[in-house]
């Protein structure tokens, strides 16, 4: 679909959790900017149509199940598509689950099951492409943070800890591999509005739901939310030659909430 203007002709780009939100909006504009989308997800008919949607645009996509949080069979997903389409150009790191509770009201089960998906599961994607990036002239890697990385909000106290884990994981390996030419960074998404949150706030908040989302879009300086396609953009900045001078970096998407708030 990419045109000799596009960032990411002939790039192949994994993307974990794709088939939705956040993930499908980077896969989506990764494809129109001429990249084979590879999408590994766990719902199958997300999947479908999230690939279908991209191939009627002129898009390069496929997905594959894949639960991030079992090694071998991310291993077993990597090799497959490395074999398909010869090199694994890009890792976008987005698969990943939130938890409502502090150091008090979490239960060991929650705060490692978190884990397990949102640090485990990024390290297992991430052993699996390096293996080929390293060996094959170098790569970009994007991992998924956020603002809890580096900032406190109230009762976010397993999924703080894993996004402070994904943001020191982006540092180790673009220290580890910057002599193999792999690029990595992460990005530190505010509130996105995805259907994720409308399902988080309609969970967590029944019948206050448009009370809430008024109230968590006024907490970014910038009075809303962001939108998928923002992240997307900056996800693809840095994966583009734009960001050829840009590795081992955090970069904030979120409305001014860490700086300004």
């Amino acid at each position: 679909m990419g045109t000799a203007m596009s960032k990411l002709t002939s790039k192949t780009a994994i993307i974990t959790g794709g088939a939705s939100g956040i993930g499908l909006a980077i896969a989506s504009l990764f494809a129109r900017e001429g990249a084979a989308v590879e999408i590994l997800d766990r719902d199958v008919e997300e999947m479908n149509r999230a690939v279908q949607g991209i191939s009627a645009a002129g898009g390069t996509a496929a997905a594959e199940i894949c639960d991030v949080t079992d090694a071998a069979a991310v291993d077993a997903v990597v090799a497959r598509i490395h074999a398909r389409r010869g090199r694994i150009h890009i890792l976008i790191n987005n698969a990943g689950i939130a938890h409502v509770g502090n150091a008090l009201t979490t239960t060991p089960e929650d705060f490692e099951r978190v884990q397990r998906v949102n640090v485990f599961g990024a390290a297992n994607c991430l052993r699996s492409t390096l293996k080929y990036m390293a060996a094959e002239g170098g790569g970009a890697i994007v991992n998924l943070a956020s603002v809890v990385a580096v900032m406190g909000i109230p009762d976010r106290f397993a999924y703080a800890t894993s996004k402070g884990a994904v943001l020191a994981m982006t540092y180790a390996v673009a220290k580890d591999f910057l002599d193999k030419g792999v690029r990595c960074n992460a990005l530190l998404p505010g509130r996105v509005h995805t259907p994720f949150v409308d399902g988080f706030i309609a969970k967590n908040y029944p019948g206050r739901e448009a009370e809430m989302f008024e109230k968590l879009s006024k907490t970014q300086p910038i009075g809303r939310m962001g939108a998928p396609g923002e992240i997307a953009a900056a996800a693809l900045f840095l994966c583009s030659d734009d960001a050829a001078f840009i590795t081992g970096t955090g970069l904030p998407v979120d409305g001014g909430t860490i700086t300004i708030r």
